[in-house]
């Protein structure tokens, strides 16, 4: 199992979610294809038809 099937159970499974680390978020986020804007301190991820 990867590196990305990982984090991405340990997200979907609702347990850690206090727990999960903002730069796993982040690759989750951007290996789905969203894409990161960063605005001050805030980081908004968008995707098209989304």
């Amino acid at each position: 199992m990867g590196n990305f099937d990982k984090i991405l159970l340990k997200l979907l499974s609702g347990t850690s979610d206090h727990n999960i680390k903002f730069n796993d978020l982040s690759f989750i986020l951007e290996h789905l294809g969203f894409e990161c804007r960063v605005k001050g301190s805030h980081h908004i991820y968008y995707k098209n038809d989304v």
